[in-house]
């Protein structure tokens, strides 16, 4: 005979919650309904959950995360827009920006008054981004920036970025390296958006013409840019890692089984094991989530096994859209205009590349995990 585990309040209120908000959240206006369901989310208790109450986080722990991660995975919480905000941008502010940047910057971020971004990526320096070109110059007390990034992902969206630029040309191209934290509405930052093969426009070309930022602008030390932005990144793929399916998207295990048996196709032995390995992945990558929360919680640092779970994430991706074809066939890639179901198959295969290219290719997390894992010898330089 088991006993249920008794709930504890934070849940409770939780499950509350989302049970009388969620199912009224707007779903008109991809960005606008972001900043609005997390504004609801921040005023409830319930966003920057293990953030410092002074800059309009709950200081709780991750207990209280995980709690409404599980309970919050049932819903249609349109906020998946803000993860780099989130995930990337809000904690390097908190691990290394001055107090006047949190007071400036956080509390909007937590609340979804502002959307960050990350200004890494460059024409010439994409995965090598150590390889930058764009140049901060100083100019008695402000810092000139001029240069090119791409692939920015929400720029167009964006009131805030944290941008990687070359400070001094003179030492090895991993050491001169700055973070700046910038307004891109600022003059001299254009903003041109992209279109990418799934019809969307989510990244951009970010342009930099003797753009003057004041010297508090930097975030940690002058020089030190590169130790910022791997603490960055780390951040970054912890986020991709702990990312949970929602069990209404589309490429989650459940959506493709309904799929499936709408399809007709749900004794054919092919697909029950397709859906089975859809099935583990999923489940795996979870589990290695949970894992992951549970090391951070009792104080540890997981350090460099975020990229197991960026690499893992981005197979999964590529295992997704090789199941779609094998599934529906032609269904995953022609469609009428009225068929949203083959639209949204569409979209699995179409945005499949995104997991293994964005936050470092597969083979850069590859790198990671033998050198730093594994304790390979280094890639020769």
């Amino acid at each position: 005979m088991t006993t249920e585990q008794p709930v504890s309040e934070f849940r409770a209120r939780a499950r509350a919650w989302l049970a009388e908000n969620a199912p009224s959240f707007p779903r008109d206006d991809f960005y606008g309904d972001a900043r609005t369901v997390q504004g609801l989310m921040q005023a409830a208790g319930f966003a920057g959950i293990t953030w410092p109450v002074e800059y309009g986080g709950q200081g709780l722990t991750t207990t209280e995360q995980r709690e409404w991660d599980e309970e919050s995975q049932a819903y249609d919480v349109p906020v998946d827009v803000l993860a780099i905000s989130l995930g990337m941008v809000t904690p390097i502010l908190l691990d290394l920006g001055t107090e006047e940047q949190k007071q400036r910057y956080v509390t909007k971020l937590v609340r979804g008054e502002y959307i960050g971004c990350q200004l890494f990526s460059e024409p010439a320096a994409g995965s090598d981004v150590a390889g930058l070109r764009t140049r901060a110059v100083r100019d008695g007390d402000e810092w000139v920036i001029n240069g090119q990034k791409v692939w920015t992902t929400h720029a167009h969206q964006a009131e805030v970025g944290i941008l990687l630029a070359r400070t001094n040309p003179d030492v090895p191209k991993h050491q001169g390296i700055t973070m700046f934290v910038i307004d891109m509405h600022a003059p001299g930052v254009t903003v041109r958006p992209l279109k990418d093969m799934s019809g969307a426009s989510k990244f951009n070309e970010i342009f930099f013409d003797d753009l003057r930022l004041p010297a508090g602008s930097v975030v940690g030390e002058v020089d030190q840019g590169w130790a910022a932005a791997v603490q960055m990144l780390r951040h970054e793929r912890l986020a991709l890692t702990a990312r949970r399916t929602r069990t209404d998207n589309p490429a989650s295990y459940s959506s493709l089984a309904q799929e499936v048996r709408r399809a007709g196709r749900a004794d054919d032995p092919i697909v029950r094991r397709t859906l089975a390995q859809i099935y583990i992945g999923e489940r795996v990558g979870e589990l290695f989530s949970a894992r992951i929360a549970e090391e951070i919680k009792a104080g540890g640092d997981p350090g460099p096994r975020g990229s197991v779970g960026k690499l893992a994430g981005g197979r999964h991706a590529r295992m997704l859209a090789d199941a779609v074809t094998t599934m529906f066939g032609s269904g995953g890639t022609v469609w009428s205009a009225d068929d949203a179901s083959g639209a949204a198959l569409s979209q699995i295969i179409a945005t499949a590349p995104v997991l293994r290219i964005a936050g470092g290719t597969d083979e850069i997390q590859r790198n990671i995990i033998g050198e730093r894992l594994l304790g390979l010898p280094k890639e020769p330089k």
